[in-house]
């Protein structure tokens, strides 16, 4: 495999998993995006310029999840390693369960896909095999890849994903906390086992979750309710459990996203650029008298995307 360009720019979406009841296996791409420049260079190894969130905290080399996931896609296609120069817009908060890590890995192998001269060779199914591989659960890369609400799940075959059309109303509130918190934590706090009968309601919620995001928005509140992993973790966010259970005594569909500390809640659009969750999600807010910074994101409908910049001069291979 060859070099076919030598810059090539990525945008990659933010992404809230499990949505409640989907634990590990549902997710969705939110419009937030982190932007990425690439370059070959002819020197050896990496230089990473840093905007954004995590500016004063993440790798400036090879240590670099982006960089990183560029290598692994390149030996994965057998194409040349090279010298790379990366420039970094980053949008997503770290460390508040928004799939920041996912979306470094994707960008960075979406990067690969468009510096080799055979872009099929790292298709999205490609790609989402590697980057479970670096990430651990598909559940993030898939929205991340795919754009909207995303099904992963893992056979014989590796992980797969499909991606379903949401409802046009369906409008996402994310509550964003000063606090991190790493996710190998708030997995640690989960039980090896559960009941029978919540594995069974979580089923349940699970599945009407899928009609709810896509055909009865108004269902969004049952389909919602969790039993599998949310209050295992109140230990550790017990500021974002208290959040969600205040929005869900208001009638808002409030979840913890992906391990957390940030709280997704899914509104509807009242079709005059406002939702129907506003005014519970201000007054909510007000009154744990915290600081969480809310954003309205709306539903990526389109997942990462490489454009190349400009060809190789001189491919190499």
């Amino acid at each position: 495999m060859r070099l076919g360009a030598d810059h090539v720019r990525v945008h990659v979406p933010a992404t809230s998993a499990n949505l409640g009841p989907g634990f590990d296996s549902l997710g969705l791409a939110l419009g937030v995006r982190d932007e990425l420049d690439v370059r070959t260079t002819g020197a050896r190894g990496a230089a990473v310029l840093v905007t954004g969130e995590g500016a004063n905290e993440l790798p400036r080399g090879e240590a670099h999840l982006v960089v990183r996931a560029v290598r692994r896609a390149l030996d994965h296609v057998g194409a040349p390693q090279t010298g790379l120069h990366l420039t970094c817009t980053n949008r997503i908060p770290h460390g508040r369960g928004m799939g920041s890590s996912a979306a470094a890995v994707v960008a960075g192998i979406l990067a690969a896909r468009g510096l080799i001269d055979d872009p099929l060779a790292l298709d999205d199914s490609v790609v989402l095999r590697l980057a479970t591989e670096l990430e651990g659960h598909p559940d993030n890369a898939a929205p991340a890849i795919l754009g909207g609400a995303t099904i992963a799940w893992t056979d014989d075959d590796g992980p797969r994903a499909v991606r379903v059309a949401t409802h046009p109303g369906l409008t996402p509130v994310v509550l964003v906390p000063c606090t991190r918190l790493a996710t190998a934590h708030a997995r640690s706090v989960l039980p090896a086992a559960v009941p029978h009968a919540d594995a069974a309601f979580q089923a349940g919620r699970a599945a009407l979750l899928i009609e709810a995001l896509t055909r009865r928005p108004d269902l969004l509140l049952p389909a919602t309710e969790d039993r599998l992993h949310q209050r295992y973790r109140a230990a550790v966010m017990p500021g974002s459990l208290a959040l969600v259970d205040a929005l869900r005594e208001r009638g808002v569909a409030a979840v913890v996203s992906g391990a957390g500390p940030t709280v997704l809640a899914l509104a509807r659009s009242t079709g005059d650029g406002t939702c129907d969750a506003d005014d519970a999600v201000r007054d909510v807010v007000v009154a744990t008298g915290a600081d969480w910074r809310i954003l309205h994101p709306g539903v990526a409908d389109a997942g990462a995307r490489v454009d190349r910049v400009s060809s190789a001069t001189a491919p190499t291979g």
